[in-house]
């Protein structure tokens, strides 16, 4: 096979690189760490956790039977990997889950005894929706900046209008169901609706959302009299 200098080179760094490397004891340091240092979050745990007064049937009494195949997870077992055996019982595990129909004393009380420490957080307020749609590399608002900019349409969003999205993000929450960041998605889908539908109109064009257009789109005043419009 022949190469000039140019291509040939990566590819003799890389093999010179993996003959310095042993895979084997890659596996047992990749190992170690996750048996030392290893963290496993486990989101939504309320959707296998069920009412003491609710009657089991169905989905319900296999809910049961998923808490208690965590169980071993959490108290320390030993996991086969096409790498190696893993020891969980030093991996840290953080469960989290909203509990809207339950409450986390509702879970086996061997699987509350593996997860002692208990910590409820606060609902998000418009200074936090304001930080998703603004520090994020990839915020909502830049995904769709660059989901437009594929038809043709420069989408502009004032820095003004992305505080009165958050604004309407925190009220919305607080007087319908508390949904958090997910109210975004919502708003941001009915300010885009004309410019979405009708891309050919702008093509060549920006689209400007200010304030008055977030006011305009969502119609804010309404919400407290009209709540069932925005129930999703």
């Amino acid at each position: 096979r022949k190469l000039t200098v140019a291509d040939a080179r990566p590819l003799l760094e890389q093999a010179e690189f993996d003959s310095l490397v042993s895979a084997h004891r890659l596996e047992q340091r990749a190992i170690e760490d996750v048996e030392q240092s290893g963290v496993v979050f486990i989101d939504e745990i309320d959707k296998i956790c069920t009412r003491h007064d609710a009657h089991y049937s169905g989905a319900d009494a296999s809910n049961e039977g998923v808490q208690r195949d965590l169980l071993p997870l959490l108290e320390g077992t030993t996991v086969w990997t096409r790498h190696g055996n893993v020891d969980t019982s030093k991996i840290l595990f953080i469960a989290s889950g909203a509990f809207q129909q339950c409450k986390p004393s509702d879970l086996l009380a061997e699987l509350q005894g593996r997860l002692p420490i208990r910590v409820e957080l606060k609902p998000l307020d418009e200074p936090d929706l304001y930080r998703i749609l603004t520090e994020p590399e990839a915020n909502l608002i830049d995904q769709q900046i660059a989901l437009l900019r594929t038809e043709g349409v420069d989408l502009q969003v004032t820095d003004a209008a992305r505080h009165a999205i958050a604004r309407v993000a925190a009220e919305t929450n607080s007087l319908v169901e508390n949904i958090g960041a997910r109210r975004l998605h919502t708003i941001i889908e009915r300010l885009l609706d004309e410019v979405s539908f009708e891309c050919d109109r702008y093509r060549g064009g920006s689209y400007v959302i200010d304030v008055d257009q977030v006011v305009r789109s969502v119609d804010f005043l309404n919400y407290k009299s009209d709540l069932s419009r925005f129930i999703l």
